[in-house]
């Protein structure tokens, strides 16, 4: 008797279970994934940037809620959320935002949602604040004033909270550009700067990559960022670390730094598409060009 009241509880308790479980949410890739076309899954049209790798097993997958509207990005070993922000031109905290991540840890495998980044209205761009940053360095680095920044972003003190984001109002002398990146783009930037301007103040290290940078934007110049880095013109490189191999060193933590903030939109270098260092060379044709700016032992200039 005992035994029947048991079977018969059980039985209940699993009817129950079956009814309420909610139905397990999958996300398979569609047909063709891995060769590089934009593909949409599901009835919640995610927009997904096929890769070369597939998700690893039990990868984790953002909430329908997290991904509507967003793009998806399948995590690879060193990733940083940072980089990851950067290369697709939105802010660390909306990353984080809109993944729910609230600490510095990713694993390969893990797919995380790309919100789709809103124009700022009235022009501009963002800054992620760091330690060390304060209102005199961001103004100087992003050619605007302390008081532009104050009122763009309604900061009437000296205090910025690491992590937060502020955001950089269009200037005369800020253009609000933006560059659009792969990692693999931010690695050569970071590594010209570290053979070019390894030992130069950081802002001068920011004013390289700004330049190679504006030569991008300019319609005389190829318009990738590695084309530029590599060009060769009249037998000549353009930059003397392609041709002394400096260039395949790896960059250190300050170049690196140093190339994100002209990717995003800091340019010390007001406009510049070419420096030297007058110490270095006694090459005519560059002594001859405007000179926009020098800072530390480099001569910037735009021709």
């Amino acid at each position: 008797m005992g035994s029947n009241r048991a079977y018969r509880w059980t039985t209940w308790v699993v009817a129950v279970l079956l009814v309420v479980a909610p139905a397990p949410l999958h996300l398979a890739p569609p047909a063709g994934y891995g060769n590089g076309a934009m593909r949409t899954i599901g009835a919640y049209g995610v927009a997904v940037a096929a890769t070369a790798h597939r998700p690893a097993t039990g990868a984790s997958v953002p909430s329908p809620g997290q991904t509507a509207g967003a793009k998806v990005y399948v995590v690879r070993p060193g990733d940083t959320l940072w980089d990851i922000a950067a290369a697709h031109g939105i802010t660390l905290a909306g990353l984080r935002e809109a993944n729910r991540i609230f600490t510095h840890l990713i694993h390969p495998g893990q797919v995380l949602a790309i919100p789709v980044a809103a124009a700022r209205p009235g022009g501009g761009f963002y800054h992620v604040v760091r330690a060390g940053d304060t209102l005199y360095y961001l103004a100087g680095l992003y050619a605007t004033t302390i008081r532009a920044l104050r009122q763009a972003n309604d900061l009437w003190t000296d205090h910025l909270s690491i992590g937060a984001t502020l955001i950089i109002p269009r200037t005369a002398g800020n253009p609000a550009r933006v560059t659009r990146y792969t990692l693999e783009e931010l690695d050569l930037l970071a590594r010209l700067v570290q053979a070019e301007a390894g030992g130069e103040p950081f802002t001068g290290q920011v004013a390289v990559a700004a330049s190679v940078l504006n030569r991008v934007r300019d319609r005389r110049y190829p318009n990738t960022i590695g084309e530029v880095i590599y060009q060769v013109i009249a037998g000549v490189h353009q930059y003397s670390p392609v041709r002394n191999g400096r260039i395949y060193r790896a960059a250190g933590r300050s170049a690196l730094r140093a190339a994100r903030e002209a990717l995003y939109g800091a340019d010390p270098s007001l406009g510049a598409n070419g420096f030297f260092n007058p110490e270095k060379t006694n090459d005519r044709w560059v002594r001859r060009q405007p000179v926009t700016v020098v800072i530390g032992n480099h001569v910037f200039f735009r021709h």
